[in-house]
């Protein structure tokens, strides 16, 4: 057991997997990330991340290590997922402003019939965002699709007035957490095969 799928098209997770030396085969799953009827958020980001990796598992009928991953951003214990429209955005955005929310970042790792799962809860906290500056930073095209309306690892970055927690589970994968899934499940971390 040496190569790890991806159940994500997301380039940062492939990005902070290659940061701690891991290398992924990616591969896509799209799911309905709708919340069911009275589900947290935390219970949110966990399902869709085990979903993620059995539906990859499934379909590839790998005998690989699978890993899945979901975030999901929260304020007052609602999910605000991703949004496809400006209205949306400045929505999500004006209720961030000032505050501080919850992300909600969930890892599941599958081998064959064992799976084991974590979630990671960080804290962040806004500044107080003007409108101008909400609309000038939709207009940058980085809100488009991202949890929350906002990437940390950019623009985004200057909304952040403090973070408890961990910053690349906010970006995608709590690095911490995901070496030790990955070393429990036989994949090594930290061996240098990012620069292979």
């Amino acid at each position: 057991m040496s190569r790890l799928i991806l159940a994500s098209a997301s380039p940062r997770r492939q990005q902070l997997l290659a940061q701690i030396g891991v290398r992924c085969q990616m591969y896509p799953v799209d799911l309905d990330e709708t919340p069911l009827a009275h589900e947290t958020p935390a219970a949110l980001a966990t399902r869709l991340a085990l979903a993620k990796a059995s539906e990859a598992q499934r379909r590839l009928h790998t005998t690989e290590v699978v890993l899945g991953a979901d975030t999901v951003v929260a304020i007052d214990g609602e999910a605000l997922g991703k949004p496809a429209q400006q209205a949306e955005a400045i929505a999500m955005l004006t209720r961030l402003s000032g505050r501080e929310h919850q992300v909600f970042s969930a890892v599941a790792v599958r081998y064959e019939k064992h799976e084991a799962v974590c979630l990671v809860t960080t804290q962040v906290h806004f500044k107080s965002l003007t409108l101008q500056e909400i609309t000038d930073y939709w207009a940058s095209g980085e809100p488009i699709d991202k949890a929350g309306a906002y990437a940390i690892q950019g623009l985004g970055a200057l909304f952040v007035k403090s973070l408890t927690g961990s910053y690349s589970a906010v970006v995608g994968l709590p690095l911490f957490e995901t070496g030790q899934l990955l070393n429990s499940f036989g994949i090594p971390v930290g061996k240098g095969y990012a620069s292979q």
